[in-house]
């Protein structure tokens, strides 16, 4: 094993191009994040208790999944129609023109700022409902395919880096005004579309019979007949779903550990810490074997970590259980994009990721909607230590109702339902 990841990928000048672009929007949206959620809870705490304060923070998320539940597919179908590149370049132009109006929210005042925040998530979520299917279609074309599981270790990598650099910067900066944090994200966003338009991308094959939402349903049937993809991402959807304590942190940073804006950059920032270490390790050492287990008892710390987040008093500890989630989280994630990957035609990429996506949105910004829920009956605490207890006996169930994703062994695995069942689950596609 090398003291350092292999920089090998990047001599695909395009994948470096769309890799740069992949992490100036993660960071983009980390520090918009951040200061939505700080700016949302602290104007709804000049009126509104703690409790009833967590559930407005909540209706953030509420508020950007909605569009993303009805736009998903029809996003994914878009990306194995429609040049995906142009697709990420539009999308990208309106989430900057979207964060242009975030600025202007910061120097209102009255009952009309909630409302405007509120409807530019909105914009944001229908934003998300069309990029990832296209991001996530997009880059295996960019690589061999003996090299995807380094591009998939590399943009977890990345990831995990720009959601540790974001937030912390969104913190800092929210120092000296919210305006300041929104206008970086704004320059960084038209940055990243300048990015990927200087890519030479490849043309997909195009799609016989296309049929509009009859090929949304398609990607539907095709992850529910692949049991190793369905089981992989059903579990992701339940654990964070109930157990994210992302939501409530802008409650824990005011009023539990009483550490301000920059102690919240600091907490959005710590579970991407943990991450990066084991993405660092994953870029330099791929999982190879035993990638079913891996990703079950991966979950199970991550409900543990979440537990010890909820019961600490102390900053410190609070950041260590905080990292703790995002070294297991990052686990569950790359062994799950990867089975996805590996498993999914080009074809049937957009809608396979449009699919994904919106069980991760459901368990990320609809899963921030339940925090809120939760914090409003039975506190924060209470809220996150029913999130760790749900993790925890999920991935205990998932092995019996999963077992052949329990049993996955190596990432070729998910393709073996392929193999076994291919006029039930092969898209149809013109061939050359």
């Amino acid at each position: 094993m090398t003291l350092v990841p292999s920089f090998q990928i990047f001599r695909h000048r395009d994948y470096a191009r769309y890799w740069i672009m992949r992490q100036l929007l993660s960071a983009a949206r980390q520090m918009q994040a951040v200061a939505i959620g700080w700016q949302v809870y602290d104007v709804a705490r000049q009126t509104h208790p703690v409790e009833e304060s967590a559930f407005i923070l909540g209706l953030v998320g509420l508020a950007q999944f909605l569009p993303v539940l009805g736009l998903s597919l029809v996003g994914g179908q878009a990306a194995d129609r429609f040049d995906r590149k142009s697709i990420l370049v539009i999308a990208n132009i309106i989430r900057a023109i979207a964060g242009a109006g975030l600025i202007a929210t910061v120097n209102m005042s009255g009952p009309h700022v909630l409302p405007t925040i509120f409807s530019i998530a909105v914009i944001l979520g229908g934003v998300n409902a069309f990029t990832p299917a296209a991001s996530n279609a997009l880059y295996p074309t960019l690589v061999p395919r003996s090299e995807l599981a380094s591009a998939i270790a590399w943009n977890s990598l990345g990831f995990q880096v720009s959601a540790i650099v974001g937030p912390a910067i969104g913190g800092i900066l929210y120092a000296f005004g919210g305006e300041i944090v929104y206008g970086v994200s704004v320059a960084m966003i038209v940055t990243a579309v300048i990015a990927i338009l200087s890519a030479n991308t490849p043309k997909q094959q195009p799609i016989a019979n296309a049929r509009g939402f009859a090929m949304a349903i398609e990607g539907l049937k095709y992850v529910r007949d692949n049991k190793i993809v369905f089981g992989a991402i059903s579990l992701d959807l339940i654990v964070v779903f109930f157990g994210g304590a992302t939501a409530l942190l802008p409650v824990f940073a005011r009023d539990i550990l009483h550490v301000g804006a920059e102690g919240l950059g600091v907490l959005r920032a710590a579970p991407a810490f943990g991450a990066a270490a084991v993405a660092m390790l994953l870029a330099m050492r791929p999982l190879e074997r035993r990638v079913g287990p891996w990703m079950m008892w991966a979950v199970v710390v991550y409900g543990a970590g979440t537990l010890a987040f909820a019961f600490s008093p102390f900053f410190w500890l609070s950041m260590a259980a905080l990292a703790i989630t995002g070294a297991a989280d990052m686990i569950s994630v790359y062994v799950r994009q990867s089975l996805i990957q590996f498993a999914t035609p080009d074809a049937m990429r957009g809608r396979v990721a449009s699919v994904s996506f919106i069980f991760i949105s459901a368990s990320n910004e609809l899963g921030e909607f339940e925090s809120g829920v939760a914090a409003r009956f039975l506190g924060p605490i209470g809220a996150v230590i029913l999130g760790g207890s749900v993790a925890i006996v999920t991935a205990l169930s998932w092995f019996r109702l999963f077992p052949q994703m329990a049993r996955a062994d190596r990432f070729e695995d998910s393709t073996t339902i392929l193999a076994s069942e291919p006029e039930r689950l092969q898209p149809q596609t013109d061939k050359p």
